[in-house]
């Protein structure tokens, strides 16, 4: 029988809602605490403390604000070299721009595709003047980030750990977001867990934690009136966010063990195709597994061309593409989507330095790899239908 479309898409990652977000969300609508101060946001700061064990945790819009007052305690200015994480969303370098600093592109290593930590020390060798290190876990999966922190520490420069997408995931037996000076997560409304927006900057250090709830607070001084000696930022999280980000926490591992059995499941779907899945480290790290992606062996390419908006495919026998396989998942109404393109390919960063070992890593996975449907609420009988809507593609 022909395989017929999902009468209901299924999404790439859409948020899985519990009921006791609108409970929380309630109280503060019956407290009359809707702004930026209420319980939702006390207890939100406290639970994310513990989970990641840090001692501070300040709730903020998004997790690019979050990224952007990392930058700032950072201390970078105008002119400011600093070394970023390649292949990511685009938030985690912005962020840089923001202060007028300047990106250096570190390319990726297959064990996780994250930074590389070879690539990191070849640029401290290139720019030993660099201060900051923007290192981002992608896609749930911990980069090795106590090589990258080693490399920081040798040169005395300043980690940013971008967990925005890593919420949950755990390396060497510590939650990501731990290892930075400064660290952001992400509660956006396709993430492990979710508030429908919002963000966290991470922190040991009080004073600086102190800044930030200074600067997103539009810098406001300690004064009966509104006296400002500074640039500030309306960056806080509503108690109203807090509330379902606050619901949300108690199901964090049940997410997270929803979106390791898809993963599971697509791996042994694959077992017999010429394909991997998205690596990790299995000795030391445990992902969220927020996204399962796959990359496809290079002798089972078919020829695709991509230009800043489109894309194109030349269909050959027993062979295919991420462009053929993500068109062929929407015919049939479910959403996958191309791997991150790497920043150094974007015309925005153009030129902008990138530090490779000598293979741009990042550019061959973007071009073999594909993020697929990944939502937890997806059942494994539609999850066998997606694996054999990809099965057909190699044909």
């Amino acid at each position: 029988m022909a395989l017929q479309p999902f009468a209901k898409k299924i999404w790439l990652s859409s948020p899985t809602m519990h009921g006791e977000e609108l409970e929380y969300m309630k109280q503060a609508y019956d407290t009359n605490w809707m702004s930026t101060l209420g319980e939702n946001l006390n207890v939100v700061e406290r639970l994310v403390c513990e989970k990641i064990g840090c001692n501070c945790a300040v709730p903020l819009t998004s997790g690019t604000s979050a990224l952007h007052m990392a930058v700032k305690l950072a201390g970078i200015g105008k002119g400011d070299k600093v070394f970023c994480t390649d292949m990511t969303f685009a938030a985690t370098v912005n962020a840089v721009l923001y202060e007028g600093g300047v990106p250096v592109f570190i390319d990726t290593e297959r064990d996780t595709w994250n930074m590389s930590p070879e690539a990191l020390e070849k640029a401290f060798e290139l720019y030993p003047d660099v201060k900051v290190v923007v290192c981002a876990h992608l896609y749930g999966t911990p980069a090795k980030i106590d090589e990258i922190k080693a490399v920081c520490d040798k040169h005395g420069a300043t980690l940013i750990e971008d967990a925005a997408e890593s919420f949950g995931a755990v390396y060497k037996g510590k939650q990501t977001g731990a290892f930075g000076d400064y660290s952001a997560l992400s509660f956006n409304g396709n993430k492990i867990i979710t508030g429908s927006s919002g963000g966290m900057l991470l922190t040991d250090d009080f004073e600086a934690a102190d800044k930030v709830r200074k600067w997103s607070t539009q810098s406001r001084e300690a004064a009966a009136w509104y006296q400002h000696t500074e640039i500030g930022y309306n960056y806080r999280m509503s108690n109203v966010i807090a509330g379902i980000v606050r619901g949300q926490l108690p199901h964090l591992e049940e997410h997270i063990a929803q979106k390791k059995a898809i993963y599971e499941r697509y791996k042994e779907g694959f077992k017999d195709l010429p394909v991997q899945m998205n690596p990790y480290d299995e000795k030391n790290s445990t992902p969220n597994f927020w996204l399962s992606c796959m990359i496809i062996d290079k002798d089972v390419m078919c020829r695709q061309k991509r230009g800043d908006n489109t894309a194109e495919f030349w269909k050959e026998p027993g062979k295919t593409c991420p462009t053929e396989i993500l068109l062929n998942l929407a015919k049939y109404n479910t959403e996958g989507r191309p791997i991150w393109k790497p920043m150094h390919l974007q015309p925005v960063y153009a030129n902008d330095q990138f530090v490779t070992l000598g293979e741009d890593v990042g550019a061959d996975i973007f071009e073999r790899g594909l993020c697929l449907p990944s939502d937890n609420k997806m059942t494994p009988d539609e999850q066998d239908k997606i694996i054999e809507i990809i099965k057909s593609c190699f044909k």
